[in-house]
């Protein structure tokens, strides 16, 4: 019989090597090995976030450069979105059967052969269908990466270290994508915004290769092709339907407008009767069906929607009306980044003492306030006083939110679910965007033709005034969408302290 000292090294020994043996094999991953490999996926993570936003800063640049109307111009982030939201939960299936570092890698391959066609784009609709491969890349990167840190950190306190770093590299990470869009478009060209992922891409493919443990579901092997095509149509349909009723003379009560909006609604409730029905389903309901994570997966959708508002208009209230260079709109937006990882370093060290819950309220909370506060901004606002207060309330702000979601999110999740649920994860904040973006845009558009109009000024120029009311426009729909997160969090999440350092693959309150 063991001595409880040999009993008690070899439960330290079991510790440290974190093996993984849920998963249909025994993964044995050493200490320092772990955290190599999340600086590893951290990195490929940034690029896949950033991704989101770094062309946002270049995007006037493009835009003049390969004639892209104002109307079209929101499908540089919208074909990456969509695409990368619509295919989520097929890159999470992928992901799960085939092997997550299989995924990662492959992924972070083609997001760079993407990346190069997107910036050797000689005119709109080659970089539309470029970034729409980079979203499909992304699609089976991002959940790969997430699951991969979901089975490597199974320990209670190391995990939420973990999730610090991916909530910081999520908030954080489109600032940053702003900072160094603006850096690439002042001193290179807009097109460098895209080529700069090839270079990451293949380092983070090197390593990756060496550092990060293979994973996979134990079962399983059929993919659910029609729920996929159904799912991807049902949301591009329903972001079209936003981009046309935003140009000029089309409007909300067109028939094109109409059709591509009841055309959206009758692919996606056939898309969850496919679900209900399939033996392999994309989107098992079970994932989506438990309280707490269904509350998350709201949340995370209504949060990225809001958010959007800031980064899109800001970033044309600094260039077109304060007349910002590009580099400058970037740093403007440094405070915001720099606010979301230091708070997410302070979040892991609350969150297991807290729950998710509280710090989820009274980050929503400062997020709508802080971004409520640009609905004063003006032409002759000063950034200390108008803009910076909103960046570092909104920062602290997601960052309360992003840590305890994206634990909650996958905790209790079934091992054999795990690259589907963190893809839902990932699905909720790149859909969010998307539509986000969409309805902002439109909305904004339909704001300032009508200022234009009861004022009449020129339609054909630019008129600050018009911008800056709908700019204002645009912020008050974000501060509601944002409201509407804090009001499924209080109603839906009920998880406490102890149920978030629950296991995968442990029932929550098991």
């Amino acid at each position: 019989m063991a001595s409880d000292a040999e009993r008690a090294a070899q439960g330290k020994r079991e510790g440290d090597e974190n093996q993984l043996e849920s998963f249909g094999e025994t993964v044995v991953i050493p200490p320092n090995r772990r955290w190599w490999a999340l600086a590893v996926i951290a990195i490929a993570q940034l690029m896949v976030v950033l991704d989101g936003t770094v062309v946002t800063i270049a995007l006037p640049s493009a835009q003049r450069d390969l004639g892209i109307s104002d109307a079209d111009r929101q499908w540089v982030v919208t074909a990456y979105t969509v695409t990368f939201g619509g295919l989520l939960l097929l890159g999470g299936r992928i992901a799960d059967y085939t092997g997550r570092k299989r995924s990662f890698l492959v992924g972070l391959l083609g997001f760079a052969a993407a990346s190069a066609l997107g910036g050797a784009a000689q005119n709109g609709a080659t970089l539309f269908g470029a970034r729409a491969l980079q979203g499909a890349f992304a699609a089976l990167l991002a959940p790969a990466a997430l699951s991969l840190i979901t089975v490597t950190f199974t320990e209670v306190k190391e995990r939420s270290r973990a999730f610090a770093v991916y909530g910081a590299i999520s908030g954080g990470g489109a600032a940053i994508g702003l900072i160094l869009g603006g850096t690439l478009t002042e001193y290179a060209s807009w097109r460098w915004c895209l080529l700069i992922n090839v270079p990451i891409a293949i380092v983070a493919f090197i390593a990756g290769t060496i550092l990060v443990t293979e994973s996979k579901s134990g079962r399983g092997s059929s993919y659910d092709i029609p729920g996929a095509v159904l799912g991807t149509a049902g949301l591009v349909a329903l972001v079209y339907g936003f981009t046309q009723a935003a140009k000029t003379g089309v409007g909300w009560l067109s028939v094109e407008v109409i059709s591509y909006l009841v055309g959206a609604v009758i692919l996606l409730v056939a898309f969850v009767l496919v679900e209900l029905r399939s033996a392999s389903p994309l989107l098992p309901m079970r994932v989506v069906l438990d309280r707490n994570r269904g509350g998350s997966y709201l949340a995370s959708l209504l949060v990225f929607a809001g958010l959007f508002a800031m980064f899109l208009f800001l970033s044309y209230y600094f260039q077109y009306n304060l007349g910002y260079s590009a580099l400058k709109s970037g740093i403007a937006f440094l405070p915001f980044s720099v606010g979301v990882i230091v708070t997410s370093g302070l979040v892991s060290a609350l969150l297991p003492r807290t729950g998710p819950k509280p710090l989820m309220l009274i980050g929503l909370a400062m997020g709508a306030i802080g971004l409520a506060t640009f609905t004063f901004i003006s032409d002759t606002s000063s950034w200390v006083t108008s803009v910076l207060p909103g960046e570092l309330l909104m920062s602290a702000g997601l960052a309360l939110v992003l840590v305890p979601l994206s634990s909650l999110a996958l905790t209790g999740v079934n091992d054999d679910d795990a690259g589907v649920a963190s893809a839902v994860l990932n699905s909720t904040q790149q859909i969010g965007g998307s539509l986000g973006t969409a309805l902002l845009n439109t909305f904004y558009a339909s704001a300032v033709a009508s200022y234009v109009l009861a004022h009449h000024l020129s339609p054909s120029a630019f008129n600050p005034p018009a911008a800056i009311h709908g700019y204002h426009v645009a912020f008050w729909i974000g501060v509601g969408l944002i409201a509407a997160a804090f009001v499924a969090v209080l109603v839906l999440v009920n998880a406490g302290k102890d149920d978030i350092t629950t296991q995968p693959g442990v029932p929550a309150g098991a």
